[in-house]
């Protein structure tokens, strides 16, 4: 099983996370064909039926699905940015929120939404999409001061959000912690 699951990131992973920060946005029915790509591999690697969920699947292979997998990207490329360590034409796409007045939401690290014409290619551009993404964060993920730390808040919450009837486990803090919700996010 590792030797085909190491396959599998080889030759069909490492071409769905190939430039997956221009997936985001994409319609639905566009994902779906990438997502039966991702659902595809994950079958071949744990030998499961095609009648069986993929689902379980997914999660026990902690595979994210590819519309998860795109966002994941997009807000990597936003913490690098809001870091210092990004290219320049990303950290200069991504804009602190600036309020004219003060305000109680002025110290909860937002991004300015860019305004955009088109409905269907603006809210793709990266400066939206990542304003937009790291607007819906939770505080407590916005204000990680370390990159490690970053990804394993950021994974735990896109774990969540794909799913959400599940338990998670996760390793690496000082005790083992149960997620069910969004909210228990604290280490």
């Amino acid at each position: 099983m590792d030797a085909c699951k190491t396959l599998a990131h080889a030759l069909i992973t490492s071409r769905l996370d190939y430039g997956n920060a221009l997936l985001y946005g994409l319609p639905s029915t566009l994902m779906t064909r990438l997502q039966k790509v991702q659902n595809s591999s994950a079958r071949l690697v744990t030998r499961t039926h095609k009648r069986e969920h993929i689902t379980p699947v997914l999660n026990s292979l902690h595979w994210l699905p590819v519309i998860y997998r795109s966002q994941y990207k997009i807000l990597m490329y936003t913490f690098k940015a809001l870091q210092g360590t990004a290219p320049r034409y990303l950290e200069e796409l991504v804009v602190p929120y600036q309020p004219t007045r003060y305000l109680r939401s002025e110290s909860g690290a937002f991004l300015a939404v860019a305004t955009t014409r088109g409905v269907t290619y603006g809210n793709r551009c990266f400066r939206k999409a990542a304003a937009t993404l790291w607007n819906n964060l939770p505080v407590t993920i916005r204000k990680c001061k370390t990159l490690d730390t970053f990804k394993k808040k950021i994974k735990i919450n896109l774990f969540v959000s794909a799913f959400p009837s599940s338990i998670y486990y996760v390793f690496g803090w000082k005790e083992l912690c149960i997620f069910k919700d969004v909210n228990l996010l604290h280490p």
